[in-house]
């Protein structure tokens, strides 16, 4: 599917990260890619990460899956929603969804998560730390908008659900199937199900803390780091007073930290792993026998596409001298000539034709590695 009327140049620019948006059905022709039925069946299944919360005499309570089958049939008379997280992975319709959302980078895509409720349901009113662009699937549903959080905006008591303890709304729409709203981080938003079998695609994207980048960044750093590598002070001057630490003093001291975090170049070798590393790493597509790069390039030349696991992520990152690093899951790789250029088409696109990019013993061995891995597999 793809947007025919939605202008992204003017969306990045007035409203991305700025203020919610509701954009009336964009699509050329909307089809919901899953069925509730569909949905539940996935709740069930173990490994799948499923939540489903009730609201019963007015409070709500959280449940973790995987499921029953028999426990959707108790549903009728509670108002329900049933949350279903990275359905992009293990359906392809879903994850389909994703593609005219890449005008934002790949490497701020977390997942699909999609959501079935009954009439009322709801998880009540919140707020998310990243952007979401929320896409009615099946049924109506009505969103409220309100105020700015962080932090320290007051929550109701609860084990499982961070619920704001005061809502305000500001703007309120019915949503009809196609419909998307975006709400930008921090802006409390509540969904209420009119109607029921009402189905919302959330597409998140994620935006690392400070906290987080400096706490992984220097966990990494500290893994590297010999225990030899020591303040050292030759020509030390004798002091007025040995009490203070002199201005000298802290200046190598903050020269040891600075020098260490503020190599750029290693910080971005670093992110391109951190940031391609797997959400739901389970979802293994390895072939139960090895290939070769022989095996690689019989199979390409004879017309096989390439598709991309997509609980995998890809990324890659620039080098001076116009090589790039490829990341994978976590793994990096060096490519350059013919083997950057399949790099790029593997980061641009969930299905490769190989026929047109790999052309060289190194790019077959390194697809021959992919699959391996089970990051790529032929698409049979």
């Amino acid at each position: 599917m793809t947007f025919e009327q939605f202008d992204i140049d003017g969306f990045l620019r007035d409203t991305w990260q700025q203020k919610p948006l509701l954009i009336r059905n964009p699509w050329g022709e909307w089809r919901n890619p899953i069925e509730p039925d569909e949905l539940a069946g996935l709740a069930c299944e173990p490994g799948v990460e499923a939540r489903l919360v009730t609201c019963a005499g007015g409070a709500r309570a959280a449940e973790h899956g995987p499921f029953d089958p028999g426990r959707f049939a108790a549903l009728d008379q509670d108002r329900w929603t049933l949350l279903v997280q990275a359905v992009d992975h293990h359906v392809p319709e879903v994850a389909a969804l994703i593609e005219p959302f890449r005008f934002i980078p790949n490497w701020r895509i977390d997942d699909v998560m999609v959501s079935v409720a009954g009439d009322g349901g709801g998880v009540g009113p919140h707020f998310d730390q990243y952007d979401v662009f929320l896409v009615q699937g099946l049924g109506q549903r009505r969103w409220r908008v309100g105020q700015r959080c962080d932090e320290a905006s007051a929550l109701q008591p609860h084990d499982d659900l961070r619920l704001l303890a005061e809502f305000e709304a500001s703007d309120e729409w019915l949503l009809e199937p196609g419909d998307i709203l975006y709400v930008p981080p921090g802006i409390a938003h509540d969904g209420i199900a009119v109607g029921d079998d009402c189905m919302t695609y959330s597409i998140g994207f994620r935006a690392p803390s400070r906290a987080e980048l400096i706490g992984h960044w220097a966990d990494d750093l500290l893994a590297a780091m010999s225990d030899d590598d020591r303040y050292g002070d030759a020509g030390l001057r004798r002091q007025a007073n040995p009490g203070e630490i002199a201005p000298e003093a802290i200046d190598r001291l903050h020269a040891m930290i600075t020098e260490t975090m503020g190599d750029r170049a290693a910080f971005a070798r670093w992110f391109g792993g951190y940031a391609s590393t797997p959400k739901y790493p389970d979802i293994d597509w390895s072939p139960d026998e090895a290939l070769s790069a022989d095996d690689v390039g019989e199979r390409l030349r004879a017309g096989a596409a390439l598709i991309r696991n997509p609980a995998s992520r890809f990324a890659f990152v620039r080098q001076e001298d116009c090589a790039l690093m490829l990341y994978v899951d976590g793994e990096e790789y060096r490519c350059a000539g013919d083997v950057a250029e399949l790099a790029e088409a593997l980061c641009a696109g969930d299905t490769i034709d190989g026929t047109k990019l790999v052309q060289s013993d190194a790019a077959c061995a390194l697809v021959a590695t992919l699959v391996n891995c089970g990051s790529l597999a032929f698409d049979d």
